[in-house]
């Protein structure tokens, strides 16, 4: 079924046609904030938490943060190297708190060859090539690099700013600084990427944790899959398709052809968690310095055209998968993403009171569609606190972070059901280790996102007896009933390209093929 075919829809279709827009647009956080746009280079795109699903890493849990959303593989001759103004972060909080106790922080550096760069000689003068590559790249600080890329990663114990900060080092030679591989300019300048790009997995020694873990920095294929077009154009889809889940897959995914960057650090489980409580909060953030001078005259052979200076300023925030694009009011997207976890009490009414399934009344003249059950404490259970029994820890504080509990047993890649907790339910399996208990590459967030917004999780709360949440829900006061488990974007996040083992997010698109 190819997507012109949404476009034969009606407009009033029915209600359900319009509820499919909460999920889909909400999923994936490209773009999701006015100050973000202009700032691609710190624009977190999605954050996954959950335990190595890869054959005999059991014991360890892998942190990815994805940066730099919508890269066409064509992007040259610059492509997308990370800002060495910017300071990226991986936070921690094992208490329940909802302040960090462990961040992870990346500092990079691109580094010019020779200073100035490359040279060729061209009628008797030396004059610097345009390019960032002048022959064929295979290894790690290969030759034939004009443009190397590294980085720095340090472990904060306590207060990002504040806290003990030691550097972290690679466990073959004792290095404090990575080399980060060059972005899939094609083949004929790389010829085999995915080998190139191994040879930038490094094995690490974490201050602090008894055994070393994994780091990997560097341009992937984006994991995410989502029908961007047809739901921004007013959800230009038919009933019949949305609302069965034969057509999970019935459009082609949007971003299928695009590019991140991503930070992807795998930790032993023990070195994350505290005491006996097993659940851990996670989340990634993006800052600059408060002051930026633009330099009117730069000088050559530098990488920027700025001095910055102040105090570090949070810029960019993403923990779980759909918060800012479609909760956060558009006044105070900004805001949310500068907040921490801690202060997110200013937040809380956009999450037990959200407005779009009544701005879609509206705006249809479908009323009656949005759940009743307000204050909607399902929502704050699911997004701010955890599921009891799931992974809720032991006094929780209301706050927005993707939350995981270590204790739930792995599951492979060929056996994960994409609908996560939910799907578990809804197929009485064994899978309790998907959203939004963490997230897996392979979880399908559109969906699971949109079943619950529109009061899925309270039917199954009510028929099922599974998650406890009590007088917070009402199966009554949800209008779609059981067809909320129907609902979904066209587009199956299972069909997604992947890896079973580290860094596990698939080799990026060339620039040629």
């Amino acid at each position: 079924m190819q997507l012109s075919f949404f476009k034969t829809a009606p407009l009033a279709a029915a209600a359900l046609l319009a509820v499919c827009g909460i999920g889909a647009t909400h999923a994936s956080s490209h773009r999701e904030a006015p100050f973000i746009t202009t700032s691609p280079k710190v624009d977190g795109t999605d954050f996954y938490m959950f335990r190595s699903y890869e054959t005999g890493r059991a014991a360890y849990t892998t942190l990815i943060a994805n940066y730099m959303p919508l890269q066409d593989a064509y992007g040259g001759p610059n492509y997308f190297s990370m800002d060495p103004n910017a300071l990226y972060e991986i936070h921690i909080d094992n208490d329940g708190d909802a302040r960090e106790d462990l961040t992870f922080q990346f500092r990079f550096k691109n580094k010019l060859r020779d200073t100035s760069g490359k040279t060729l000689t061209v009628g008797g003068e030396e004059v610097a090539i345009p390019l960032i590559q002048f022959g064929q790249v295979s290894n790690v600080q290969d030759a034939n690099l004009n443009l190397g890329e590294s980085f720095t990663l340090t472990v904060v114990r306590g207060d990002r700013r504040r806290g003990n900060a030691q550097a972290v080092t690679n466990a073959a030679n004792g290095a404090t600084t990575f080399d980060k591989p060059v972005d899939n300019i094609g083949v004929k300048t790389i010829p085999d990427y995915a080998a190139y790009a191994g040879r930038h997995v490094y094995t690490i020694n974490i201050p602090g944790c008894s055994a070393p873990g994994k780091v990997f920095v560097g341009q992937r294929k984006d994991p995410f899959a989502v029908n961007l077009g047809t739901i921004f154009d007013l959800v230009n889809a038919p009933v019949n398709v949305i609302t069965n889940r034969q057509f999970a897959n019935a459009a082609p995914n949007t971003i299928d052809d695009k590019n991140v960057t991503s930070l992807a650090i795998e930790v032993p489980t023990a070195c994350l968690t505290q005491g006996n409580e097993p659940v851990i909060g996670g989340w990634t953030t993006a800052s600059l310095r408060q002051a930026r001078l633009l330099d009117p005259t730069p000088r050559a052979g530098h990488q920027t055209t700025e001095k910055t200076g102040g105090a570090w300023t949070q810029v960019s925030r993403l923990g779980m998968p759909l918060v800012n694009e479609v909760v956060i009011g558009l006044k105070d997207k900004d805001r949310f993403n500068s907040a921490k976890p801690k202060d997110d009490g200013q937040f809380l009414t956009y999450v037990t009171k959200p407005t779009l399934p009544k701005l879609l009344e509206i705006a249809l003249g479908l009323p009656n569609i949005a759940p009743t059950n307000y204050p909607r404490l399902d929502l704050q259970t699911t997004f701010l606190t955890g599921i009891a029994g799931v992974n809720q820890p032991r006094n929780a504080v209301a706050s927005e972070m993707l939350r995981l509990n270590t204790g739930t047993t792995p599951v492979p890649l060929a056996s994960q059901n994409t609908l996560g907790v939910v799907g578990n339910i809804l197929a009485g399996g064994n899978d309790m280790a998907g959203y939004p208990n963490g997230r897996r590459p392979n979880d399908d967030v559109v969906d699971i996102s949109l079943i619950a917004m529109m009061g899925g999780l309270c039917v199954a709360n009510g028929d099922m007896n599974t998650l406890g949440f009590g007088a917070a829900c009402r199966p009554s006061a949800v209008p779609l009933g059981a067809t909320a488990f129907q609902l979904h974007d066209a587009v199956d996040q299972s069909r997604a390209t992947l890896l079973p083992g580290f860094p596990y997010l698939a080799t990026p698109i060339g620039g040629t093929q």
